[in-house]
């Protein structure tokens, strides 16, 4: 079966053709037996499988001679059908090293040999501690140094980790990093670096091995100078040239370790082309350089460049990539009918070029030995070696001849999916000698996109929709058929394609790949790269996170930078775009700023542009300083395109200059650059006057005279200073009043009061006057106007207007600007009742423009007196006011009374109360009442209330299911006022509440109901029965809730409740819990009674105790003191401990309690009897946890003081007698 699967290796073979295992078939390896390097006895197994009909025969070759382990004592042979093993069953490793050599395993059948490729077996024994003393390792602040890890020799490549006593892992850098030879390299020393745990620990993943070194201690010496800079050195590898050979497909590092101070900057280049990043990576800090899967395209230079400060370190690598033999063509083994010339290729490449062998069934054929091509026309087995120095692979061909009828292996009714614009393949795999003639066909006729290939697969090129249905496979000349279904999806589309993506340091970035896949192929499988390599998702430190489409890339740093692919894969198809990902940031300063092409008032400034952090520069930004004028900082002078290099800088005269250039780009400001060489520009005479030159004077007879200051910079000189210019308009002839002034203001005195003035201000400095500057109209200073207002009069036009107006008044009385009139207007409402009319009580200025003369004034009180005066004023103030005028408003309509209170006596009846208005604008006559219902369609009802006196007026048959809206105005001759409006409706008669919800407890019941609206509050009352009694409560309707407390658990209750000594609801209730038995109501349940025996109780114990006490004494103080009479307590002697101990005691109760004396009556029994039986009997039946309870009532619960329930019931379950005092009445 393992012959056949080889054979015809296609998905579609299957073992049900009765035919095939009846077919003879030559050997073939199907495991090859591996190379192995042996630790232990257990680790040495060679094993070979094979597949053939009838099964193959194995024997072995060592070294090239035949071998046979199973006549070897010390191996064991486990053969099986199809395998072939032997293993050792020596007990030590020593005697494994006679078995060290190359093995190849044979299988043979009568149709002939297949040979497995050759196997090499070593012995190696397991890594092992080596006795070592600690190291001690001293050097300067500022040296380097090695620390050596020295790992024990061994087949195996080891993995080195330094570590501390902590097994925390030494902290790596550009400065401290550890080499390929497991060595711990130091490029410069710092104090920081002493320590005493430096550890190597050795791990040997095959062996699961970790040896952890001697602790290293590194001792630094702290260097008291400046530490002096070093060039780098190379530490690892030295020299300057390397040379080394690989094989293809292994895994390459190169490395660069170097020494120096500051610690150098390593890069890497590749001398003879251009170094692809996709193909290597760089790791432990650019130190070393790795190639997966080398290929002979990676051959060439390669040289790391170790840079600082003090200069830099070069080594080159020459990498020869050579290949293992391996195939270019792989034929497959065939099946042949007798009579055919059979044609087999080998084809191979390899660097070198390999050596290519035949044999046929393992014997060599002589004269084929460098050919790729031979013929055979027998029934054998053929095989291909290559080799090359140190390697070999060699390759069955099967060829057999045989006549057998044709079959088709390929099952019937497969469906086979492709997307769109794929090529697909439809296999009908067939078998029989000789081959089959195959054709394919179609429901419908195919088109030039299909091709029949002899091998029986029709292949369809960039497959649509309309190349789905059924496809018929049949062999010529027979009836053999099988149908196959095409079904032809969508091919999966990126929508989104990740962007070419640009980013500043530091910040986070998203990809995002949106794509749109077929239905029936289900959610896809997104897979990133960056430059070719697999992207994970960093749960360690977050740096790559995948949600969904999107790629987060976090703390994008200059090795994020590169081309991130988006791939999508469904099961049948790939889809797949790339983005790119720039680092940007904002412009370097340009440098090298050049002043040149100097000019009386221009310059050229030129510089050289910084590195644009891949954003092109927008723009320039030139700025200047003034060295004679520091305070003012650096400022903004031009801006010039960013493709400019130099920019014509325009200057003022007189300046010291100093010029610095600061470049923009989308992501921002670059810093300043340094500034340029100081630039000096000659004085010249001023360019322009002062502007904005004006009068100010407010002081009468003054000329103020002010203007705005000029810019330092527009001195353009030394010694500059302003020429101020004035003469009257009038009557002063052409010459000019000249003085100078350093700066603004300058004043005239004694020049008359508003007179009008031509003025102006000239710039002047050492070189000369400023242009001639232009005169403007000022004037001297003002004074308060000489006149009031002529012909005031004021017409009304209703209770709240009037308009004021008056004669213009002379311009010559007002000396100087005309600003406007004053209206001055006096309140004087009551004033002949509560104060004289001369004392207003509120006063309203207005004010008009200049050239008015009349004012409308509104807003005023109705029915109340007013004063009125007007007068003339200027900036300077007011003139004299005109004569008072004194008027009165007309009566107006008063205003909205000041409350309005409704009240219902009954359901019919609604009484209103209300309060006059606050401002009846005149004499009040009376009130309207208007009402209605709240439904707008009812009509409004009207009530007239003459005279002032009346506050209140009762409506009577009102609707009592009905609201009501109430409007109130008052009146006076003028009219109705505004009204006060209340909404409200009768209050009705009260009731009981109808639906009582009751929800008992335990000790309690809860009753609720729900208050009605609009009614009067009633009181009702609830009578609530058992046998011994009634309790009642009294309730408000307007309560909604109320609880009875004080009822007994699980007991019935039967309430009754009554209004107006009539019962409207009755129901029965009971509580939850237990139910107890209920106790005959006497005197013994009683709270007296029951503190009464508590303190009988408690004084007989106390009494037994003492009389306890005194009895254990016995006759001994009626002894002694009858024998020795009274002593003193010191004296008496004491014959034991136990007499003093007593004679102490009986002192101190002597002193402290004398009535308690042999003599005392409360040991009597009548004293201690109650209900008529002894305190004796009692205190011997009663039982412990009662008299517990009744010395202390208060553990138990107790009810309220107000608890309606009479007599205290107790659980059933203590035969009556109570365990606690729950209630107290």
């Amino acid at each position: 079966l393992f012959f056949l699967h080889a054979l015809f290796p296609r998905p579609t073979f299957h073992l049900f053709l009765w035919g095939i295992f009846l077919i003879k078939r030559p050997p073939m390896i199907i495991t090859q037996p591996e190379s192995v390097t042996v630790f232990s006895i257990e680790d040495f197994v060679m094993s070979c499988e094979a597949a053939g009909n009838p099964l193959p025969i194995f024997r072995w070759t060592k070294d090239g001679g035949e071998f046979d382990p199973g006549t070897d004592p010390e191996l064991k042979v486990l053969e099986r059908p199809g395998s072939f093993a032997f293993f050792s069953l020596g007990n030590n490793m020593d005697s494994l090293k006679q078995y060290q050599a190359k093995y190849v395993c044979f299988a043979s059948n009568e149709l002939g040999t297949a040979v497995s490729n050759e196997a090499k077996l070593n012995t190696d024994v397991l890594p092992s501690q080596q006795k070592e003393k600690k190291g001690n390792e001293k050097s300067e602040e500022g040296n380097s140094i090695i620390l050596k890890c020295n790992p024990p020799q061994s087949s195996m490549e080891p993995n080195i980790h330094w570590m501390d006593w902590r097994l925390h892992h030494i902290q790596l850098s550009e400065r401290v990093v550890v080499g390929k030879d497991g060595n711990l390299y130091f490029a410069h020393l710092t104090p920081e670096d002493s320590r005493n745990d430096y550890t190597c620990n050795v791990q040997y993943l095959a062996t699961r091995t970790i040896l952890a070194k001697e602790p290293i201690t590194l001792s630094v010496i702290p260097s008291n100078s400046v530490l002096r800079n070093r060039r780098p050195h190379m530490m690892r590898p030295t020299g300057s040239h390397s040379t080394y050979h690989f094989l293809r497909g292994q895994t390459v590092e190169l490395e660069c370790i170097v020494q120096g101070l500051p610690t150098p900057k390593v890069s890497w280049v590749r001398r003879d082309g251009e170094m692809s990043e996709s193909r290597v990576v760089k790791e432990m800090f650019n130190r070393r350089l790795r190639f997966s899967n080398i290929s002979e395209s990676d051959g060439g230079e390669y040289q790391c460049l170790a840079e600082n400060s003090q200069g830099k370190a070069t080594h080159t690598y020459t990498v020869n990539v050579e290949a293992a033999p391996y195939w270019i063509k792989e034929p497959p083994s065939q099946l042949y009918a007798p009579g055919e010339t059979v044609k087999l290729h080998c084809h191979a490449d390899g660097i070198p070029s390999p050596t290519i062998s035949w044999t046929i069934n393992g014997i060599p054929l002589s004269g084929q030995h460098i050919k790729q091509t031979i013929r055979v026309s027998t029934h054998d087995l053929g095989h291909c070696h290559l080799s090359v120095p140190g390697l070999q692979q060699a390759w069955d061909h099967h060829h057999q001849h045989q006549q057998l009828p044709p079959q088709i292996l390929t099952e019937d009714g497969i469906t086979n999916t492709f997307t769109e614009g794929q090529k697909a393949v439809l296999e009908c795999e067939t078998f029989g000698s000789p081959k089959p003639e195959v054709t394919c066909l179609r429901e419908t006729q195919p088109d030039t996109r299909v091709n029949q290939l002899i091998n029986g697969v029709l292949e369809i090129s960039n497959v649509t929709h309309d190349d789905e249905g059924f496809y018929t496979c049949s062999v010529e000349n027979t009836n053999l058929s099988v149908s196959t279904e095409l079904e032809v999806l969508n091919r999966t589309v990126i929508l989104s394609p990740p962007q070419d993506l640009k980013v500043q340091r530091g910040n986070t970035t998203i990809f995002t790949c949106r794509s749109l896949v077929d239905r029936k192929l289900g959610s896809p499988l997104i897979q990133w790269r960056k430059n070719n390599q697999k992207i994970a998702e960093s749960h360690a430190d977050g740096k790559y996170t995948i949600d969904g489409p999107d790629l987060k890339i976090a703390n994008v740093e200059t090795d994020d930078e590169g081309v991130y692919t988006c791939q999508v894969i469904t099961k049948y198809d790939m889809a797949e775009a790339s983005g790119s990902l720039t680092l940007w940031d904002r412009p370097d300063p340009p440098v090298l700023l050049q002043i040149t092409n100097p000019k009386h008032r221009a310059v050229t400034l030129s510089w050289t542009p910084g590195d644009d952090h891949n954003s092109a520069v927008l723009e320039y930004v030139v700025e200047f300083e003034d060295q004679g004028w520091n305070e003012r900082g650096w400022e903004e002078l031009t801006r010039v395109a960013g493709n400019k290099k130099r920019a014509v800088l325009p200057l003022w005269p007189y300046m010291s200059y100093r010029f610095r250039v600061i470049a923009i780009n989308y992501v921002g400001k670059s810093v300043p650059s340094k500034p340029s060489e100081i630039h000096n520009t000659p004085a010249d005479a001023p360019d322009n006057n002062p502007e904005d030159v004006r009068s100010e004077s407010k002081a009468p007879e003054t000329l103020f005279i002010t203007w705005e200051e000029m810019d330092r910079r527009d001195f353009n000189g030394p010694d500059f200073k302003y020429l101020v210019l004035w003469r009257r308009v009038v009557g002063s002839g052409p010459k000019w009043n000249t003085n100078y002034t350093k700066a603004p203001p300058f004043t005239v005195y004694d020049i008359g009061n508003f007179s009008a003035f031509e003025i102006k201000v000239q710039a002047v400095n050492e070189k000369g006057e400023g242009p001639e500057a232009d005169p403007v109209i000022g004037y001297s200073g003002e004074d308060v106007p000489l006149e009031a207002p002529m012909n005031v009069v004021v017409t009304l036009m209703n209770s709240t207007t009037i308009i004021v107006s008056w004669a213009a008044v002379d311009k010559e009385t007002v000396r100087g600007h005309l600003l406007g009139y004053k209206v001055l207007l006096l309140y004087l409402l009551f004033c002949f009742i509560f104060s004289p009319c001369n004392q207003p009580l509120a006063v309203k200025v207005l004010e008009t423009g200049a050239n008015e003369e009349q004012k409308l004034i509104s807003n005023l009180r109705p029915y109340s007196h007013y004063a009125l005066v007007a007068t003339v004023f200027n900036s300077k103030g007011e003139g004299p006011p005109c004569e008072t005028l004194s008027f009165k408003t007309d009566e107006g309509v008063p205003g909205h009374p000041t409350s309005l209170m409704l009240d219902s006596p009954s359901e019919t009846e609604m009484t209103l109360h209300w309060a006059p208005p606050a401002e009846p604008n005149g004499v009040l006559v009376g009130y309207l009442l208007q009402y209605q219902q709240s439904d707008d369609d009812s009509p409004m009802q009207v009530e007239t209330i003459d005279g002032t006196a009346v506050t209140h007026l009762t409506m009577r048959g009102l609707d009592p299911h009905s609201h009501y809206r109430f409007f109130l105005r008052g009146r006076t001759a003028a009219g109705d006022g505004e009204p006060i409006m209340r909404e409200g409706a009768t209050t009705l008669d009260g009731a009981p509440p109808a639906n009582i919800e009751l929800s008992p407890g335990e000790n309690f019941v809860n009753l609720s109901w729900v208050a009605k609206k609009r009614h009067r509050n009633v009181g009702f009352q609830i009578y609530y029965l058992k046998k011994n009694g009634i309790k009642t409560a009294k309730v408000n309707s307007s309560q909604s809730f109320y609880q009875l407390q004080g009822l007994t658990p699980g007991s019935n209750y039967h309430l009754r409740f009554t209004y107006s000594n009539s019962t409207f609801l009755e129901k029965d209730i009971k509580t939850d819990g237990t139910g107890v038995t209920e106790m005959q109501p006497s005197f013994a349940t009683q709270g007296w009674f029951i503190g009464v025996v508590s303190a009988v109780v408690l004084l007989l114990l106390i009494l037994l105790i003492l009389c306890f006490i005194k009895r254990s004494k016995g006759g001994k103080y009626s002894v002694k003191d009858k024998e020795e009479g009274p002593m003193d307590s010191e004296a008496r002697p004491m014959k034991d401990e136990t007499f003093g101990e007593y004679s102490d005691l009986e002192g101190k109760r002597t002193a402290s309690q004398p009535s308690l004396g042999e003599d005392s009556k409360l040991c009597s029994e009548d004293n201690l009897d109650f209900n008529g039986s002894s305190a004796v009997t009692t205190e011997l039946n009663m039982d412990e946890s009662l008299v517990s309870q009744f010395s202390r009532p208060s553990e138990g619960p107790e009810a309220p003081d107000n608890s309606p329930l009479g007599p205290t019931a107790v659980s059933s379950a203590t035969n009556g007698v109570p365990n606690s005092v729950a209630i107290l009445d």
